[in-house]
This record gives structure tokens, C-alpha cells and sequence, in this order.
């Protein structure tokens, strides 16, 4: 399992690994398919920057400007100094970004058991992501772009693998091309005996929790964390680091979660009910006896999760800084 893992690695969305007491079926049979999406992702080379990718923009002309202008005739002038980013996981240039703003992102009553409701829902949440989290990361010298997605009702796939995958409910972030995938369907009515995120709390904002979760995957990637991680993990020699690894860039991508959603809590809105729903949401996700333990044990998913929600700091985030207890 540690070659499929980590031979093709994609950053898989919060892994809801059950129990033999939330799947589907009971204890009927033994678990023939994995719960854990493994996309076929091929990590950048070692030779290659540790800086996240960032697109080419062409200069803008001024208005002085014209295609006769000869090389001699033009004054030159310095291009102004780049900021020096730190894309380290313990002192990362993002921990300086302080928290998100409050933000106006109300969900109404989207069904998730509806894809176009489902999917309208997600696309929209994650624009008010985009409004949140662009505009701190940009203070900070971060040349920000969203991401893409790609929202399926049942199935599909994407540049870094099948989404889900077989026996997996999982959304997931491709590095690749910088693109969130999910199945509606899968995460709100399981998918064979993988439990649904609808069948523990039958409300959008546990999944939309969810992807933010994914949407702090990319955060990761463009501030460099990410790049980071992976070369981490390939100087790793044993199992056990490699999924250590994991589990802090899982519950760091948690904790982003818990911010955005403190941020649109006033209006999306989120009642004193459903925040308790999510925070018990948070202690039943995670790594479950039997599974790899990449992602980290409920307890601390639904520690992290809280970090991020109570305290709203990036730095509240820096997994890469605290006890091997806390993220376990």
C-alpha cells in the first residue's frame, strides 16, 4: 500500500475512513475496496524549484508604447525586486497572512441529495474562498490564482485519476492542474460500502467543510507547502515518516478548513445546532483502525478543525510546528 500511496501521490480531500460499525452492510463481509482515492499524480523532480507554479503574465504596454519604438529609443528601467517568499512547511511566507475576513457566503437550502443544487452550492462557496483567501495571501507577496473544478454526479476522471475512486467517497485536489474533483453523489449517499459525508450529517455545510478542506490543499500549493512536503516525504526513508508526513499536511489542509468556515459562519449562516454538527462531524472523520494512517485520527481532525475555527490565524495552522501527539 506504501508504493501506491506514495510511488502516485495526489492530496486526497479529509479521508473518511469507517468503522466496521458505519459501513454500509454491518460487519456482513470483509471491506473488499479501499476507501482511500489514489490518483495518479507524478511529483515534480527533485532537480526541479520549490517554488509553487505560478502563470506568465505578459507586461502591460503603456500608453506610450507602440510596435515602432526602437531599442535605442526606450529608456530602461528595472523591473522592481521580487518578493523573497519562504515556501518552508515550518516558517512558510502564508503563516504572516494573519486570518480570513469575515465573509458574506450564504448557502440557503441547497440539498445535497440534488447535484445541480449540490454542485451550484460548491461553485459558489468556493468563490467566496476565493474572495477570502486571495486577498491575504496577496498582502504577503503570493501570486494567488483559484482553483479549477471539475463536479460530477456520479463519476469521472480527472488529470490526477478516477474520482472517486473505487469504494471511496473522497473529493480530491490535483497539483497537477491545480483542480478540485468530487462526486455529489458519492459524498452525500456513500459509494458502495464507503458511508456518505450526508449519511453522518445530512446538511451542506459538512461537505462544503469539505472542500474548503480542499481548497486549503491549494493553499498549500502555491505557497510552496506542498513542494515542501513532497520533497520531505522523498528524503524519508522509513513508512512510518512518510505517513507522519501525511498526516500533517491533511490536518494543516483541516484546520484552513475550520477557518473559511468561521468566516462565513454569521452569514451562511451556521446556527449554534449545526456548528455542534460539524464539530462532532470532525471527532468521526479520519483515520480508522485497519487503513493507512495518512490523514490523521479523528481526534485530532476534529482538534485541528477546531484550531482553525477558534483561533482564525494562519499561523494557528502550522501542523509542521507542533507534537507528534497533536497529529498523530
Amino acid at each position: 500500500m506504501l508504493g501506491a500511496v506514495f510511488g502516485v501521490v495526489a492530496v486526497l480531500g479529509v479521508l473518511l475512513v469507517v468503522g466496521s460499525a458505519l459501513l454500509m452492510g454491518g460487519d456482513s463481509g470483509p471491506e473488499t475496496s479501499t476507501p482511500v482515492a489514489v490518483p495518479t499524480y507524478t511529483p515534480p523532480a527533485r532537480t526541479q524549484t520549490r517554488e509553487p507554479i505560478r502563470p506568465t503574465r505578459r507586461p502591460t504596454p503603456t500608453a506610450t508604447e507602440t510596435e515602432d519604438t526602437a531599442p535605442d529609443d526606450t529608456e530602461t528601467v528595472n523591473p522592481p525586486a521580487q518578493v523573497k517568499l519562504d515556501t518552508s512547511l515550518r516558517t512558510n511566507t502564508m503563516y504572516r497572512a494573519g486570518g480570513l475576513p469575515r465573509t458574506n457566503c450564504r448557502a440557503g437550502n441547497a440539498s445535497i441529495f440534488s447535484h445541480s443544487q449540490l454542485k451550484a452550492l460548491i461553485l459558489k462557496t468556493g468563490r467566496c474562498m476565493d474572495q477570502a483567501w486571495g486577498p491575504i495571501l496577496e498582502r504577503r507577496g503570493i501570486d494567488w490564482s483559484p482553483p479549477g473544478y471539475a463536479i460530477a454526479a456520479k463519476r469521472g476522471r480527472g488529470a490526477c485519476g478516477d474520482y472517486p475512486s473505487p469504494g471511496s467517497i473522497v473529493p480530491y485536489y490535483c497539483p497537477r492542474n491545480n483542480t478540485i474533483y468530487a462526486s455529489t453523489s458519492a459524498m452525500a449517499k456513500g459509494n458502495g460500502r464507503a458511508v456518505g459525508y450526508g449519511q453522518i450529517v445530512p446538511w451542506n455545510g459538512a461537505i462544503i467543510s469539505m472542500m474548503a478542506h480542499e481548497y486549503g490543499h491549494h493553499v498549500q500549493n502555491i505557497t510552496g507547502l506542498m513542494n515542501s512536503w513532497w520533497s520531505r516525504t522523498l528524503d524519508s526513508t522509513s513508512r512510518s515518516g512518510k505517513l507522519a508526513l501525511s498526516r500533517r499536511l491533511e490536518l494543516q489542509a483541516t484546520c484552513f478548513g475550520g477557518m473559511f468556515m468561521k468566516a462565513v459562519a454569521p452569514s451562511y449562516p451556521i446556527s449554534p445546532a449545526n456548528r455542534a454538527k460539524l464539530f462532532w462531524f470532525y471527532s468521526r472523520v479520519g483515520d480508522w483502525p485497519g487503513y493507512p494512517r495518512d490523514h490523521g485520527s479523528p481526534a485530532n481532525n476534529h482538534r485541528w478543525f477546531r484550531q482553525g475555527w477558534d483561533r482564525n490565524q494562519a499561523l494557528q495552522c502550522n501542523t509542521w510546528a507542533a507534537s507528534s501527539s497533536s497529529t498523530s
